[in-house]
Order: structure tokens, then sequence, then C-alpha cells
């Protein structure tokens, strides 16, 4: 196999996978249900059914599909690719292995307006708050590494763990002042993340997202590759260092609030994924982006699917399997891991 096409198997791969998942991972449930059904209902509410000559599904089972399946799964498509992408993103930028999505305090400050929403019992308003508390910690974790003098990966790292922090104690002091009953155990599964109430207009706003923001992201991996050997390599390139780490950390920032207002914290997916395709595939980005992508989009999907079948009919929220899977695998990747040389393999 040349190494011309080697990115083409992976890539044809990975996408047969994630395609296979969606549609196999909506047939999976109480109801039984095929791979055929998914397709007839997705000709149907295309409008498709005459000019391909198949017959609709009944009326239980195509709102079964379309109305509860579906968005979830596809939901958890969109957050499990992004999440991966902005996962890859932050460890270039940073040159941290340990870097995820919610580095820069992101999550605690989504967490922290879904939980004011929620308490007050306005609900409609969760997608909302939570990207606004992602996008404030953002702007608090860079004004406060730009107090200190040029924004460097150390010091964004430190800022982004001091707004996290404070984020995460009032969130904590919210809860304990004033949920109760009913809004107590909403707040409890949005922070473990969750994917349950997925609608489409969750997916609207996660795919919409990761179409726009992630494949601009994607699209950024011979720059970060030049990041990869630091800001001085990157600048001999004619890279502009500084703006465009600001570029690139906003643009993570405003995707991964996008995803976490509709999935809650999803832990895991943007740590692991980035570290199993680069030890696979070695870490040139123009691969590891779009691979990740793919990658995470089948993992959150089957892990998506695993919380809500194993324990039937009581569900998990996902952020638990996730972290029950990625946690064991994390540690066998770096075990692995621990002499395989530096580099862009």
């Amino acid at each position: 196999m040349t190494t011309t096409r080697a990115p083409a198997l992976w890539l044809a791969g990975a996408l047969l996978a994630a395609v296979a998942s969606v549609v196999l991972a909506v047939t999976i449930g109480p109801t039984d249900l095929g791979a055929a059904d998914v397709w007839r209902t997705v000709v149907d509410h295309a409008g498709l059914s005459g000019a391909l000559g198949t017959e609709p599904l009944a009326r239980l089972q195509d709102a079964t599909i379309w109305q509860l399946r579906m968005p979830r799964v596809l939901t958890a498509a969109a957050v499990g690719a992004g999440l991966a992408v902005c996962g890859v993103v932050m460890q270039s930028l940073t040159r941290n292995p340990l870097a995820d999505p919610y580095l820069l305090g992101l999550s605690s400050g989504a967490s922290l307006g879904a939980v004011l929403v929620l308490v007050v019992g306005i609900t409609a308003l969760l997608p909302v708050a939570a990207f606004v508390g992602a996008v404030a910690a953002l702007v608090g974790a860079l004004a406060l590494a730009g107090s200190m003098g040029a924004i460097t990966p150390t010091r964004t790292v430190l800022a982004g763990l001091a707004i996290s922090q404070l984020a995460a104690a009032a969130t904590s002091f919210v809860i304990f002042w004033s949920a109760t009953g009913d809004s107590y155990r909403s707040i409890l599964s949005w922070l473990m993340g969750s994917v349950a109430g997925a609608t489409w207009t969750s997916v609207a706003i996660a795919g919409g997202a990761v179409l726009v923001l992630g494949t601009l992201l994607a699209s950024t991996g011979s720059i970060l590759d030049a990041f990869t050997f630091g800001d001085t390599a990157a600048a001999t390139l004619g890279i502009p260092v500084q703006r465009t780490r600001w570029t690139l950390l906003i643009g993570v920032a405003l995707l991964t609030g996008a995803l976490v207002s509709v999935s809650g914290s999803i832990g895991f997916v943007g740590l692991v994924l980035p570290h199993a395709v680069r030890m696979a595939t070695g870490a040139r980005h123009r691969l590891l982006l779009p691979l990740s992508a793919l990658l995470g989009a089948s993992f959150l999907v089957w892990a998506d699917t695993a919380a809500r079948t194993v324990f039937a009919p009581r569900e998990l929220p996902v952020g638990i399997v996730t972290a029950a899977i990625g946690a064991p695998v994390f540690a066998l990747l770096l075990w692995r891991g621990r002499r395989a040389p530096r580099g862009l393999g």
C-alpha cells in the first residue's frame, strides 16, 4: 500500500463506519426496526417516496425513528465529531497532550449558565445560557492570560484552570443554595452529559456548528503542523502566531460552547480520540483532524446507544459511559506510547 493511498483508505473506512453507526444505532431499541425502515423514513420525510416507489412506515414506527431516535443519534454524532476536532486543535496549540476542549474553562462556564436557567425553570433558554457561559469563560481565560503578558500555551492553560475552578465553585454554590426536587435532577443529568432530550433543534445547533466551525478548524492542518514545533518554528514559516492562536482558540470555544449547550459536559472524547488516532496514523494534522472527527462521531453514537440500552428501561447519562471507557483506554494509550518517538510521525 502506498503512502498516498493510505490516508484515503483511512478516511473512507472511517466515513463508512460513521454512516453505518448512525443507521444501526437508530435501529436499536425496544421497537423492532431495521436499516430498511430507517431508509424508508428518511426517504418519506425527504418527499421522495413517490419518486423511489417506497411505502411510508406506520405512524408509530415513523415517529420512533424520526422524532425520537434519529435526532438523538445525529446529535451524538455531531457532538462526538466536534469534541474530537476541538481536542486535536487544543492539544496542538498548547503543546499539551492532556489538553481537551474544556481546558479554558468552557465546560465550567457552560455549566454555570445552564444551572442558572435550570434553577429558575426556564429550560427553553438552556442552549443559549450554556453557550453564553462558555464564551464568557473563554473571554475571562484569555483576558487573564493576556494580563500576564504575551499569551503563551502555559499561561493559557493556567488561566483556563483558574477560570474553570471559579465557575465550578459558582455552580456548586448555586446548586447548594437553590436547587430542589426536579430541578436538582435535571441539573445533575445535564452536568453528567446527556443527549437524551435531543430534538431536531439540537441537531441543527450541533450539526450546524460542526459543519461551519468544525470544517474551518479541520482545514488548518498545515498550520497546526507548524505549531507542533513551537511558536518560533511557526513564525519562521510566515504564520502570524498570536493572531492565529487567538483565532483558533475562539473557534474552538465557539464550537465547544455550541456542543455543550445541547449535550452538557461529555468528557474524554476530545482527549482520548486524538491520541488513539495519532498512534494509528501518525500526527500529520491533515489526516488527524478529519479522521478524529469521524471516529469521534462513531464513538459517541455507540456510547450513547450503550447508555440507553444496557440498563433499559433506565438510562445512564452518556458522560458516565464515556468516562468509564475513556479513562482506562487513555491509561492504556499512555502506557503503550511511553516509548513512542515524538514529532509528526
